[in-house]
């Protein structure tokens, strides 16, 4: 049987997304909805691909989350407080050279200084926990075996 490896990646990308969101619940997590984004975003049929993905994602995550809460303390979260969090973020990675890290780094400081700034350090705790989470999923999913070939030279699929 043949199955389109989009069909296949959305699958799993599914499968990822409700596992992470009820595990998330279980351990009664702040914010189930990050473990998804994090699930989805780096859902791919490949294992490495996965891991690849998800790497940047946790990295810009730590940066973000620990910038933002060592900033919110000191800064009112108006549009220029919440650019110029962003703007460090995103530099300080560069800086560290996690360039793919920096998107996430500089939405995930602005989102901390924007909303989280009552608590930030705990914000920045079930961040990072619920973006493990749904990383450490994804690749679990990814480790399935293709059971449906995805083309007829496909050497993976049984």
């Amino acid at each position: 049987m043949w199955l389109a490896p989009g069909m296949q990646v959305s699958v799993r990308a599914a499968l990822a997304a409700g596992l992470s969101v009820s595990i998330a619940q279980l351990l009664r997590l702040e914010f189930p909805l990050y473990a998804m984004i994090a699930a989805v975003i780096v859902t791919d049929l490949s294992p490495e691909r996965t891991r690849q993905l998800g790497l940047p994602r946790l990295a810009g995550t730590v940066v973000g989350t620990a910038l933002g809460a060592a900033l919110s303390p000191l800064l009112v979260p108006r549009p220029a407080a919440v650019a110029l969090t962003v703007m460090a973020a995103m530099f300080a990675c560069h800086l560290l050279r996690l360039q793919d890290a920096a998107k996430v780094a500089g939405y995930v400081c602005g989102i901390v200084l924007l909303d989280h700034g009552g608590q930030p350090w705990i914000y920045a705790v079930y961040r990072l926990t619920e973006t493990v989470l749904g990383i450490g999923i994804a690749v679990l999913v990814s480790l399935v075996p293709r059971l449906i070939r995805t083309s007829e030279h496909d050497p993976l699929a049984t």
